[in-house]
């Protein structure tokens, strides 16, 4: 992105902020306390509808989607699991680490209407889901 163009790095910047924020607040803002063993991050995640399913892609890397529950609970898909390092890299002197390690949950609200399959694969480090829309 070029500096000359104000509006372009004003509005990425906004952008940036806002992620930032949203990051901070799913973070820190808990009303009811964290209860024991619940999850401590939510996966980013994008909701897409076409004519046929419902898709969603979260961003997972290093996540076999046979470890991910997925459930729909009134409405709601809810994503949950576990991110471990691999076994190979537990020793490994860790200079910088990233991305989230632990138990993660994301609720979903999903688009009104019935669903009768739940596809799970994994791509390109996201774990797609498809919820085939019942006619």
């Amino acid at each position: 992105m070029r500096r000359e163009d104000p509006a372009a790095w004003m509005w990425a910047e906004a952008l940036q902020m806002l992620s930032q924020a949203e990051r901070l607040q799913h973070e820190f803002f808990n009303p009811g306390g964290r209860r024991p063993g619940a999850a401590c991050w939510e996966p980013p995640v994008d909701v897409l509808e076409t004519d046929r399913e419902v898709l969603i892609f979260a961003a997972l890397p290093g996540v076999d989607s046979d470890a991910v529950e997925t459930v729909i609970e009134g409405g709601v898909l809810v994503l949950s699991g576990r991110r471990v390092l691999p076994p190979q890299l537990q020793t490994a002197v860790i200079h910088r680490l990233e991305l989230p390690q632990g138990c993660f949950e994301r609720r979903i609200p999903l688009p009104a209407g019935r669903y009768d399959s739940v596809r799970r694969i994994v791509t390109n480090g996201c774990l797609q889901v498809s919820l085939r829309k019942l006619r």
